[in-house]
């Protein structure tokens, strides 16, 4: 059982839970281990139980899915556990608050199901789920803030003794590129790929690849631009 991941699925809504549970069920390599309807229930069973990914809706009665997200992965006990959020609601407001909390990805409830099933197989495998189309939102929020400088002055403390090629590789990841297009882009080694972001993860003391993209965003080593993102 140790190769089979572990998934607790989060909704207020019964219907969709069970769609979620049985399309989980039929996947080799996947199971159900519950099911919650609320974000303190998560919480509760996450704690329990130890799931390998949750599947975390947003919106829920009693406690919802950011703060469920932020107890979760903000606790000792289940800081191992990686949690997706999966929503109808495609704002802004809510894949930051998600990916601040410590969600691993964002991801549509109307997305297919191969998408859903890959995405937990992503998660599960302690990479992040950042689409591009995702990180330019994220971008833009900041644009719209009324004192973005403030943040990227503080932030900016945190980038000292990163080196000038471990920043392009922290612009790349922003941008939403794999480690085999940043490997491309920048001519390197898949070892020196993965040399850097394991360097990067411990100088900004991110817990994974979405905490890297926040740190890239405060710090204003990104930047949106109307042709897509650029890296400074």
């Amino acid at each position: 059982m140790s190769d089979v991941t572990r998934v607790l699925v989060v909704d207020d809504q019964v219907l969709l839970r069970g769609s979620f549970r049985i399309l989980i069920e039929n996947e080799p390599c996947l199971t159900a281990i519950g099911e919650a309807g609320d974000g303190a229930e998560a919480v509760e069973l996450a704690h329990l139980h130890r799931p390998d990914v949750v599947l975390m809706d947003v919106r829920m009665p009693v406690m919802d899915g950011i703060e469920a997200t932020r107890r979760i992965c903000g606790s000792h006990e289940t800081a191992g556990v990686r949690v997706l959020i999966l929503t109808t609601f495609d704002l802004d407001e809510y894949v930051y608050a998600a990916l601040r909390a410590g969600a691993a990805g964002f991801l549509l409830k109307d997305s297919p199901p191969a998408e859903v099933l890959a995405a937990l197989r992503v998660v599960a495998k302690g990479d992040s789920l950042l689409a591009p189309s995702v990180t330019r939102r994220l971008i833009q929020e900041f644009t719209r803030r009324p004192d973005p400088d403030s943040g990227r002055r503080h932030a900016s403390a945190a980038l000292t003794g990163v080196t000038e090629r471990e920043l392009q590789v922290l612009g790349l990841i922003a941008r939403g590129l794999s480690n085999d297009e940043i490997k491309a882009h920048l001519h390197l080694s898949m070892g020196t790929v993965k040399t850097h972001i394991g360097r990067l993860l411990s100088k900004l003391a991110a817990r994974d690849r979405a905490q890297l993209v926040i740190a890239a965003y405060e710090s204003g080593v990104v930047s949106p631009s109307d042709d897509g993102l650029k890296t400074h």
